[in-house]
Parts: structure tokens; C-alpha cells; sequence
């Protein structure tokens, strides 16, 4: 049994029953307020699950001693944040880099990859609404919104299997249309995670409560913007359901917050065979970059059954890149991970819920 301050060994009492999941970071913050902690408790407490150490990590200080109320309490939070992102499958990749099939309490699931250099891309919400027509998990709609600790116990996941130094918010589901969720879950990554706010990656489609959010934020972290296209008419093609803006405009804006905030935009560009791959859109990505603050990412297609889309050879991406550079356009090759295993975002999930 612990002694009275609470300094006992974590698990020493029976557990407590009746707690549910606390899908959000204010819920998590109250479960551990309403067992006793006061906030030097609740700030070493949210250190240790973010950055997924050991509950019981020796405390070398009499502050970091846990009321008994709270150490009695502890066990039965702790079940209650693993249930919040519970690792279903492994897929790995050539790379390095592994897809995840990630649990959820409700029986729904969601994806995360660890990329090959200490990183982790997580999803935002269970499906998306944007429908990109070339996109798996475009193809079923939104079913929910995921909520802000859910979020965070994806990273804590990953970490619990490798390092994590940089989280990226480009998996399942559009983060615009969850965004105080997901700035919630960067504020909490930049502090108590301790990663910093440039290596927090915000991706998204393009939504001006975007632009209009992240410089007034905390933190303020680096922006991935999905362009795939330099015509507009296109683009409302590919992606039905973003935002109508001009993507000069979008870029306009984007060049803005990089600007600001002192590191480059990361466009994603799918590059598909025979729709976005072609001379024309080379001069448009010309047109729209020569002289920003930017980086482009071309990402060969990862082919999806069912879908008509194809990846382009090789040589022509490497051409593309070799055409942008030359133009002063910092431009660079990437592959989704697990591609070889079909891996594309949405995929995973996918087989899982038809086997």
C-alpha cells in the first residue's frame, strides 16, 4: 500500500472502476484534478503520458509525490488513456517506416505511420469530408470528429514503439475542419510533448480559419499545404468538397504565414499519371513558387484498387524535379510510406474492416 503522501508504487491498491475515456484534453485534465492532483501534479502527469515514460518514473522531488487519493486513482486513468489509441496492426515499410492501424474506445479506427526519420503522421478525424477523388478515405466520407487527446495518445503510441521528435497532422481527415481539437493537441505536443513548434507540421487543403488561426495561436507550427494542382478548375475536380479558394490565393497566404513565422511552407502534390504530371503544370507550379518561401513535394501516386488513377514512372518525376530545381525551386521526391504493402492512407483501415 502507499504511505500517505502518496509516493507508493503505482498499482499497489486495486484499481478504481467507473472512469470513461477521456477523448479530450480538458477530460483527461479534470480526471486527474477530481483524484487530487493539484497542477504540479497535473503538469508531471501530462509530461509522462505525452512523452510516453513510465508512470511510476522515479520522482526526485517531494512535490513530484502524488496525493494517495491520486495514486490510488492513477491505474484506472491510465487504462482509460490507453484506451483511447490502442495498436491493432504493424505494417512495415523498405524505408523504415511503418502504417498503423490505430483502435479507438467507440470500435471505430483511424491510421498513423512512423516515418523513417523519428517522426509520426496521425489522423484527425475517422474519415474525411473533403472527397479527393484519388484518396481512399475521401471515398467513405466523415464519420466523426476525433477529439483532442485522441489526437495526442496517437503520438503516444508511436512513441511508445520508437523515438518521436516530429509530429505531422496529414492522416486521415481534413485538420481545418477539426481545428480547435487539433491546436489544442499542438499546444499540449509543444509543451509538455516537448517537440518543437517547426517540427509540429499542420496539413491541410486550404481554409482561411486556418490562416486566420495559426498565427494568433501559442505555437504556431509549420504549414503543409495540399496543392496537387496549379489550375483551379482542376483542383475543384480532385478535391470536390475544399474551399473554393483561388490557389493563388492560397499560396498568397501561405507565403504569408511562412513569412511570419520564419520556416517554409511544404506543399504536397500527388502526382498522378496523365492529370497533374504534365508540362503545364510545371510552368503553373513555376508561376505560383519562383521566389517563395517554400518547399514542393511531389509524391508519386500509391495506387488504390478500384480507382482509375495511376503513379507516373519515375523518370518523369524525376524530371519534374530536376525542371523545378533549375528554377530555383527547392523541390524534393517523397514516397508514402508502405507503399509496397498498398499501404495508402485509408487502405489500411480499409482491409481491416473487409477481413
Amino acid at each position: 500500500m502507499s504511505d500517505s503522501s502518496g509516493c507508493g508504487a503505482l498499482g499497489s491498491v486495486p484499481p478504481v472502476t467507473g472512469f470513461s475515456p477521456p477523448t479530450e484534453l480538458a477530460a483527461v485534465r479534470s480526471l486527474f484534478r477530481e483524484a487530487g492532483a493539484r497542477a504540479c501534479h497535473e503538469s508531471r502527469l501530462m509530461r509522462l503520458w505525452t512523452q510516453a515514460l513510465p508512470w511510476d518514473s522515479p520522482r526526485k522531488k517531494s512535490a513530484d509525490c502524488l496525493p494517495a487519493s491520486l495514486d490510488r486513482a492513477l491505474p484506472m486513468i491510465v487504462r482509460s488513456l490507453d484506451s483511447l489509441a490502442e495498436l491493432r496492426l504493424r505494417h512495415g515499410a523498405e524505408d523504415g517506416g511503418e502504417r498503423l492501424l490505430i483502435g479507438l474506445h467507440d470500435g471505430q479506427s483511424v491510421e498513423a505511420v512512423l516515418l523513417p526519420r523519428e517522426g509520426v503522421c496521425v489522423s484527425t478525424q475517422v474519415g474525411c469530408a473533403v472527397g479527393c477523388v484519388f484518396c481512399m478515405t475521401g471515398q467513405g466520407g466523415l464519420l466523426r470528429q476525433l477529439g483532442s487527446a485522441e489526437i495526442v495518445a496517437q503520438v503516444v503510441a508511436a512513441r511508445r514503439l520508437r523515438r518521436v521528435r516530429k509530429v505531422v497532422f496529414m492522416g486521415m481527415g481534413e485538420p481545418a475542419h477539426n481545428l480547435d481539437a487539433v491546436l489544442e493537441a499542438i499546444e499540449l505536443l509543444a509543451t509538455d510533448g516537448d517537440i518543437g513548434q517547426k517540427n509540429l507540421v499542420f496539413s491541410t487543403v486550404g481554409d482561411h480559419r486556418v490562416f486566420d488561426r495559426l498565427p494568433k495561436g501559442p505555437v504556431r507550427p509549420a504549414l503543409a499545404l495540399s496543392l496537387h494542382t496549379s489550375s483551379d478548375a482542376l483542383r475543384a475536380r480532385l478535391l470536390p468538397r475544399a474551399p473554393r479558394i483561388p490557389v493563388d490565393e492560397l499560396v498568397a497566404a501561405a507565403e504569408a504565414y511562412a513569412r511570419r513565422v520564419g520556416y517554409p511552407v511544404q506543399y504536397q502534390w500527388t502526382l498522378i499519371e496523365g492529370v497533374n504530371d504534365g508540362d503545364d503544370e510545371v510552368e503553373g507550379i513555376s508561376r505560383l513558387l519562383q521566389g517563395h518561401y517554400a518547399v514542393m513535394n511531389l509524391i508519386p501516386y500509391n495506387t488504390i484498387p478500384g480507382l482509375a488513377f495511376r503513379r507516373p514512372a519515375w523518370e518523369r518525376a524525376a524530371a519534374m524535379a530536376r525542371t523545378l530545381h533549375r528554377r530555383g525551386i527547392l523541390t524534393k521526391i517523397r514516397h508514402s510510406a508502405a507503399q509496397e504493402v498498398e499501404g495508402g492512407c485509408g487502405q489500411l483501415r480499409a482491409r481491416a474492416l473487409q477481413g
